[in-house]
C-alpha cells in the first residue's frame, strides 16, 4: 500500500480545522494540523507535507507571509499552497495568487470542491513525480529544483511568471490567448482580469531578455502569445549541418 498523502491545515478557526481534518481523512490524506504560521514554517520543514491548506487571517504570522517564505525556499518553493480566506475582493485573489498561491477558495466552500481544488493543484505540481528539464532557444528549466537559465545566466521569476514560462515552455511555438493563458496559469474558476495577463508577460520579459538578447515572447496583435525564436536569432552553430 503507497504512503498517504499528507496535508498541512494551517487554519485558528477550531470548528473549520475540525471539518477540514475529518473530510481531508476520508479522502484519504493524513493531516497535520496547526493553528499558527510560526509552527505550520515549523512543520513544513519538519514533515515535508505534500500540500497545504492556508488561512489568510492567522495570528502572529500571516497566511500572506508564510505563502511567501514557501515560495522563497528552494527546498519548498514548489510546495503547493492553497489560501482560505473569508476575504473576496478581486484585489486580494490577485495578491494572493501573485505572491504564490496556486488557488484560493473563499469561505464558506463545499468540501467536495476544495478537496478537488486541492488534488488538481496537487496533479499540477507532481504531473508524474519524474525530473524533467524544458528547453527552448538557450532557456532551461529543470522543474525539479526550479532553476531557470538562458545561456547559463541564470534567470530569477517569481512564481507566476514561472508557471506561465513553463506553461509556453511546454508548448512552444503555439499562439495562446489572454484568456487560454488565465485559465492555464491561474486556473479557471479563479476571476482575474485578462490584462493581468499583460502585467506578468512584460515581467516575464524583463527577465528572461535581460542582457539584450532576442525576445523570445512573440506578442500577436489581437490573438495573444507565443514562445518563439525570432527569424534571424538561431545562431549558425545550432544548424544542422
Amino acid at each position: 500500500m503507497s504512503a498517504k498523502q499528507t496535508i498541512l491545515v494551517i487554519e485558528d478557526e477550531a470548528h473549520i480545522a475540525t471539518m477540514l481534518r475529518y473530510n481531508l481523512e476520508k479522502a484519504g490524506f493524513a493531516v497535520i494540523e496547526v493553528v499558527s504560521g510560526d509552527e505550520a514554517l515549523h512543520q513544513i520543514a519538519e514533515h515535508k507535507p505534500d500540500a497545504v491548506l492556508l488561512d489568510w487571517g492567522l495570528p502572529g504570522v500571516s497566511g500572506y507571509e508564510v505563502c511567501r517564505q514557501i515560495r522563497a525556499s528552494s527546498e519548498h518553493r514548489a510546495l503547493p499552497v492553497i489560501m482560505l480566506t473569508a476575504r473576496g475582493d478581486e484585489v486580494d485573489k490577485v495578491r494572493a495568487l501573485d505572491n504564490g498561491a496556486d488557488d484560493y477558495v473563499t469561505k464558506p466552500f463545499k468540501m467536495a470542491e476544495l478537496i478537488a481544488r486541492l488534488k488538481a493543484v496537487m496533479r499540477r505540481a507532481r504531473p508524474g513525480a519524474a525530473e524533467t528539464v524544458l528547453a527552448f532557444a538557450g532557456i532551461q528549466m529543470d522543474t525539479a529544483t526550479h532553476r531557470v537559465t538562458r545561456d547559463e545566466r541564470a534567470i530569477h521569476l517569481g512564481p507566476t511568471e514561472y508557471r506561465l514560462l513553463r506553461f509556453l515552455l511546454e508548448r512552444p511555438k503555439r499562439v495562446f490567448s489572454r484568456e487560454q493563458l488565465l485559465d492555464a496559469v491561474w486556473g479557471y474558476n479563479i476571476y482575474v482580469e485578462t490584462r493581468t495577463v499583460d502585467v506578468h508577460i512584460r515581467r516575464l520579459r524583463t527577465a528572461i531578455n535581460a542582457n539584450g538578447e532576442p525576445d523570445l515572447i512573440r506578442t500577436v496583435r489581437s490573438a495573444g502569445y507565443a514562445l518563439e525564436e525570432p527569424e534571424g536569432a538561431r545562431k549558425p552553430s545550432s544548424i544542422a549541418a
